[in-house]
């Protein structure tokens, strides 16, 4: 699925030695990572695995306890706030709940980036609001709607068409399938699919979804949580395609991609004795 066009040498994101600690307790250990320009990348794992807090790590959302996070060869974590600020115009993030503003109507929802950093017109603005609504599949009335009158799957399609606005080169995806039927879970794969073919983009999901890992990845990647690991484990435990995954010998990466409790429910019967 890599579209050559669309990447080249100089990677978009680089994560180097990466660490995460809040409090005593370890997130991420020791992550390197390096993301070439318009792939889609999967972060997998458990719960608590560190896959949302490596994500807001690649935008500044969450500071390294040690290590670096390139932006398009800037370092993020040393950029001050105006710059940060800056930089971050060029980041879509379409969150677990869509996080849209009740307030506000639809159109109000996805024109907000735009009033908040655009120097546009009321029309200007008017279109591209309906041109990005479109582009997720929803009519033009719904921009008078609030939130509360739309179902889950058109509120995370509203989320996405919020994230597109402002031509983000990099998209986040935060649970993007969570609560939503079979149906509708395919419609938003295929949207995340449809951007990354109309937008040079680079993504990152995150996601317990293996149907949306295997839709949409050109690359997936499974964390384990740094508590279950022995120190010279590293916690990035797979880097690879789809039919890689699908082929890998390890057997914590089988039990996940397969839904099998195994040895994992023996482990939490063991840390209650």
């Amino acid at each position: 699925m890599i579209e050559e066009l669309f990447e080249s040498e100089q990677p978009l994101v680089e994560v180097n030695d990466l660490s995460v600690r809040f409090g005593a307790q370890t997130v991420l250990r020791n992550i390197n990572l390096s993301i070439p320009r318009g792939q889609t990348v999967v972060l997998l794992g458990e719960s608590g695995c560190g896959k949302t807090v490596l994500m807001k790590s690649t935008i500044g959302l969450v500071k390294p306890t040690s290590g670096s996070v390139f932006f398009d060869d800037e370092n993020i974590h040393r950029l001050n706030d105006r710059r940060l600020s800056l930089l971050r115009l060029r980041f879509g993030f379409v969150f677990q709940n869509a996080a849209l503003f009740d307030s506000m109507t639809i159109g109000q929802n996805v024109a907000f980036p735009l009033r908040q950093h655009g120097r546009f017109s009321t029309e200007q603005i008017r279109e591209m609001v309906l041109s990005r609504l479109s582009e997720v599949g929803l009519p033009d009335s719904v921009i008078y709607k609030k939130p509360a009158e739309l179902s889950g799957g058109m509120r995370k399609r509203v989320g996405l068409a919020r994230a597109l606005i402002m031509n983000p080169e990099l998209i986040m995806y935060d649970e993007p399938t969570t609560g939503l039927d079979p149906i509708m879970s395919d419609v938003i794969n295929e949207l995340i699919i449809r951007t990354r073919r109309r937008n040079p983009v680079t993504s990152i999901v995150v996601t317990h979804d293996m149907n949306t890992a295997k839709k949409v990845a050109d690359r997936i990647i499974m964390l384990m949580p740094a508590h279950r690991l022995n120190d010279n484990e590293p916690q990035m435990i797979f880097d690879g395609t789809v039919s890689e995954i699908e082929s890998c010998r390890d057997r914590r990466v089988q039990q996940f991609i397969n839904g099998e409790a195994g040895e994992r429910l023996m482990e939490l019967r063991a840390s209650r004795v």
